[in-house]
């Protein structure tokens, strides 16, 4: 008995992008601060350049759970006006 197993192998010119989730300029602009980049340093575990790199970059780490409770906190704002395309 045969079973189909999951790769993770991308086709050529298959967009893998299509489920990222990015943070609107206006919320990157709020968190840019010493406190809140030290708070986001502390629930996902890494140093202040990288979470710096992370706000410069609109990286995806900023949408996981821990990082959008200290930002919902830190701005006010839900899930919706956080988040592009929502």
């Amino acid at each position: 008995m045969f079973s189909i197993v999951n790769t993770g192998i991308i086709n050529p010119g298959q967009n893998i992008n299509h489920n990222i989730m990015k943070l609107r300029k206006e919320v990157l602009k709020a968190i840019n601060k010493p406190p809140t980049r030290r708070r986001l340093m502390d629930v996902l575990g890494c140093t202040e350049f990288t979470i710096a790199r992370y706000i410069q970059k609109n990286s995806d780490n900023l949408t996981k759970a821990a990082a959008l409770q200290v930002i919902r906190e830190v701005t006010g704002l839900t899930d919706s006006e956080i988040l592009e395309g929502n």
